[in-house]
This record gives structure tokens, C-alpha cells and sequence, in this order.
């Protein structure tokens, strides 16, 4: 793990940087700025992309960690591996590129009346996929080689700074909003040619082909793998996403700018996942084509602890401020009615992060096509549940319609993983991690009814808010880190915590 540590920690480290921009961006640019019927507009186009995008890899960000141990060999460059990752999202990106040309006519029936503006701007998905799709694939080939900081730096800070950059030259009118459509989509692009100066930086990408390392065998494996995940990615990719677009042609694009900013908090609880997740995949990977049953079970349960403690701890933080939060926000009276959205994504995010490792390992296994199953409950499910909640409750009910579809997809999934691989997310740590954040928030909702009952004052003065926000979070924060601390939750954390406090000394 201490590699995993170590690059995670770097990663995250980048990760709430960009946390930091996106927070300046989305809640004091955004929203004071724009109109949620445009934030909305941006929220939907990049939905639109990253599914189109998901699709035409043809399975090439899975089947990149799943191979590369076949192919690795420094001294050859690694047999022409690169190029494979290179050609083969090529073929998908013009499929699918021309379905969604042909599809259009469909596609403007359902979003026409409600979310015009998407209508008007339908062709730029095109180019913005382009770049997500070779932006994360160049991505993935360095998650492979442990080199995860600077193309988690590419995607977190560069990315955001520079569409920070766009909506400035937009809310000032120095772009129309065709052309701000047309900046937002040459930010990807950037990133993606930063992605790939890096790689060759690097010395072991090779464009050279390499057709005999790639045997009979391999080639029918890889076969039946790349179809299993074109059809898996259907389902995958299409249920984050799904929510944005029932809200967008049921309710309208102001709608789904509001939601746009509730995933935004509720995102921010899964961050540390996409570095611990990104350098650990690689050697969970090797492990279980190693058949280390018992080191793949150790990993999955060292990366889904420690997600869960995390994340939980944020989670805390963002939940128990959320009515400052809003009061604090431009516009915030109009973004406030999706405070139970917060609070059920929220939950749906530490859900999935704390739990996805353990669904990564039945992917890098020979029991691999189970999963299509599940991936296409899960997408049914969200269907439905979204196309009976959200005209119910609005967008509280395509809150509940994703953490839904999710509670029913683990809990099939890993109890097949549990028995076929004999791996488990969970551990006894974990029930401590879910015990200390109760106490907290416990702790926290006594500490301010107390406060607002013997100082009324409170309530009305933001600045009195905001320190009790401040004492109170940090007090209880520091009291949940000394309990893991104490109690012996994750040596690492521990370690980590002493040898920072150490150098402070210093």
C-alpha cells in the first residue's frame, strides 16, 4: 500500500486544487454570472460527451489495465501497446460519432420543448467527446505505468482553470455564447495534447506495432472482453448521466443547473477516489491475474476503508454546513431547493466510491461477463426509478432515483463477487469508520441546537454562523481523527498523521 498511499496522496493533493478552482468557479462565477438555463447547458453538453465518449472507447480505458501486464516490457516498448490504445477509440469515436448525427432528429423531439438551447448547440457534443475520449485514454496509460500526479493535475487544474478562464471572457461579453460553447470545448483539447507531451515525456511509449507478441489466445480474449465492455458501457456510462437528461426534457435546462450545483457539493465526497482508485486498479489488476485471491482481498478492503473514512469525514464537513453553505452562495435562495439533493447524492457517492473497487476485481477476472448483467440492472433501474420519481418529486426524485439503482446494483453485485472470488470490500474497520461519523453528527446537531437555544443572535448574523461553523466542525473533526487514531482504523492514516505532526515540530 505504500505506493498506493503515496501516489493517491499526490493525487488528491492535485485533485482538491482543482476542488478549490471549480469551488471559485462553479459558486461565484456560475451562479452569479450565468443563468441556471445556461449552467444547465453546460452541464448537459458535457454528460452528452462523456457518454459519447465512453462509448467509443470500446472498452479501451478497462481493457488498458486489464492487458497492459501482458504487454509490459519496458525494453520493446511495451510491444506497441500504445498504438493499440490509440487506433482502436479511433473506429469506436466514428461509430458512434455518426450515430449521434443519425439520431439527432429523435433526440431534438425529446429536449425541443423544454431545453431548446441544447437543440442549438447539439453538434458541439462532437468535437468535446473527441478530447474526453483520448484525454482519458492517454490518462489510463499512465495510471498503468504508476504515473498518475500530472495527468491528475491536466484533468483537475488545468482543465478547470482554464474553462474558469472561458466563463470570465463569457460573463464580461467578450464571447458570445457560441463562442464560449466553442472555448469550453478547446479546453478539453488542451488537455488532452498536455496528456500526451507527458506520456512521451516519459520514454516508454512506442508507436511502433508489435502483431506477434499478440497471440491466437490473447487476440480471442481480448475479443470477447472488448465486445463484453462495448455492451457493458451502454449501461455503465448511461446511468450517471441519466439523470441530467430526464430532468433536461421533463423540466428544462434552469433545472438541470440546479441539480448541476447540488452534484457539484455531493461530488466533492468522492474525489479521493480517483487517485486511490486510478493507481491501485493497476495492481489490483496484476493480482488477480496473478490469482493473488488474498492480496486482491487485502487491496480491496485497504482502498475501500480508506475511501469510506475520507469520505465519510467530508461528507460530515459539507452536510453539517449546508444551510450556511446556500446563505453564503450568489443567488443561493435559488440553488437552496436542492439541499436534500445534496444530502441524498451525498450518500450515493460514498456508496459508490467506498464500494466500486470490489466490482472492479469481478472486471479484471475470467467471471467478467457477470458483470454486464448486473451493469444493465442497474441501468433499467435508474430508468425506471427516474421516470417515475422525478414527476413526483422533481429533482429531490432524480436525487433518490441514483442512490436506488445504486443500493440494488451492490448489493447483487458484491455478493456474487464474494462468492465466486471470495473478495469483500467490507471490513470490521468499517463499521467503526460508520460509528465514529454517527457520533459526529450526533455531536454536531446537539452542539448547535444548544448554541441557537442559549444565543438566538446566532441565527441572524452570518459572520456568528460562520464561526460556529468553523470551531464546531473542527472540534468535532479533530475529536472523529483522535478516535481513529486511538482505535487503530488505518495504520497508514496514523503514520501519516504522526509523521506530519513530526515535521511540523521540526
Amino acid at each position: 500500500m505504500g505506493v498506493i498511499i503515496r501516489q493517491s496522496i499526490k493525487g488528491t493533493i492535485a485533485n482538491y486544487i482543482g476542488v478549490a478552482i471549480g469551488f471559485v468557479t462553479t459558486f461565484f462565477v456560475l451562479t452569479r454570472f450565468l443563468t441556471a438555463e445556461e449552467i444547465g447547458l453546460t452541464r448537459v453538453l458535457v454528460d452528452a460527451a462523456t457518454l459519447l465518449a465512453a462509448l467509443a472507447q470500446l472498452g479501451t480505458g478497462s481493457s488498458i489495465v486489464r492487458y497492459y501486464p501482458y504487454f509490459k516490457d519496458a525494453k520493446s516498448g511495451d510491444h506497441g501497446f500504445f498504438l493499440w490504445t490509440l487506433v482502436i477509440p479511433l473506429i469506436g469515436f466514428v461509430i458512434f460519432g455518426l450515430l449521434y448525427i443519425l439520431l439527432r432528429a429523435p433526440i431534438e423531439h425529446a429536449f425541443i420543448e423544454k431545453s431548446p438551447l441544447f437543440v442549438d448547440y447539439y453538434y458541439a457534443v462532437l468535437p468535446l467527446a473527441f478530447f474526453m475520449l483520448y484525454m482519458t485514454i492517454f490518462e489510463s496509460n499512465a495510471n498503468v505505468l504508476m504515473r498518475i500526479v500530472v495527468p491528475k493535475i491536466t484533468r483537475e487544474v488545468i482543465v478547470r482553470v482554464l474553462t474558469l478562464a472561458a466563463y470570465l471572457l463569457y460573463a464580461f461579453g467578450w464571447l458570445s455564447l457560441t463562442e464560449f460553447v466553442m472555448a469550453f470545448c478547446g479546453v478539453y483539447g488542451i488537455a488532452t495534447l498536455v496528456n500526451v507531451g507527458y506520456l512521451f515525456s516519459l520514454g516508454r511509449i512506442s508507436l511502433h506495432a508489435d502483431p506477434q507478441h499478440i497471440t491466437k489466445p490473447l487476440r480471442r480474449d481480448y475479443s470477447l472482453y472488448t465486445l463484453f465492455l462495448i455492451t457493458t458501457a451502454f449501461a455503465t456510462a448511461i446511468t450517471p448521466v441519466l439523470s441530467t437528461f430526464f430532468i433536461s426534457a421533463q423540466q428544462g435546462l434552469a433545472f438541470t443547473g440546479v441539480f448541476a450545483i447540488a452534484t457539484y457539493i455531493a461530488t466533492i465526497i468522492d474525489i479521493p477516489y480517483r487517485s486511490l482508485g486510478a493507481i491501485a486498479q493497476p495492481q489490483l489488476s496484476q493480482a488477480v491475474k496473478d490469482n493473488n485471491i488474498a492480496g486482491a482481498n487485502n487491496l480491496c478492503q485497504n482502498v475501500s476503508l480508506h475511501q469510506l473514512l475520507v469520505g465519510a469525514f467530508l461528507f460530515f464537513v459539507i452536510w453539517s454546513n449546508i444551510d450556511l453553505f446556500f446563505a453564503l452562495l450568489p443567488n443561493g435562495d435559488h440553488y437552496a431547493i436542492a439541499k436534500n439533493v445534496v444530502l441524498i447524492l451525498g450518500i450515493s457517492k460514498l456508496i459508490n466510491s467506498t464500494l466500486s473497487i470490489g466490482t472492479s476485481a469481478l472486471n479484471y477476472s475470467r467471471y467478467y461477463y457477470f458483470s454486464l448483467i448486473f451493469a444493465f440492472l442497474q441501468t433499467a433501474l435508474a430508468i425506471f426509478f427516474n421516470n417515475h420519481l422525478i414527476p413526483r418529486w422533481g429533482i429531490d426524485g432524480a436525487a433518490m432515483a441514483t442512490l436506488l439503482a445504486y443500493l440494488f446494483y451492490y448489493m447483487a453485485l458484491l455478493i456474487l463477487v464474494r462468492f465466486k472470488l471470495r473478495i469483500t470490500p467490507f471490513s470490521w474497520p468499517q463499521i467503526k469508520v460508520v460509528g465514529i461519523i454517527v457520533v459526529m453528527f450526533a455531536l454536531d446537531a446537539a452542539c448547535r441546537f444548544g448554541l441557537r437555544h442559549l444565543y438566538p443572535a446566532i441565527g441572524d448574523s452570518l459572520w456568528l454562523q460562520g464561526a460556529e461553523a468553523v470551531i464546531l466542525t473542527c472540534v468535532i473533526a479533530l475529536l472523529g481523527v483522535w478516535c481513529v487514531c486511538r482505535w487503530n482504523i488505518s495504520i497508514e492514516i496514523k503514520q501519516l498523521i504522526f509523521s506530519t505532526l513530526s515535521r511540523l515540530k521540526k
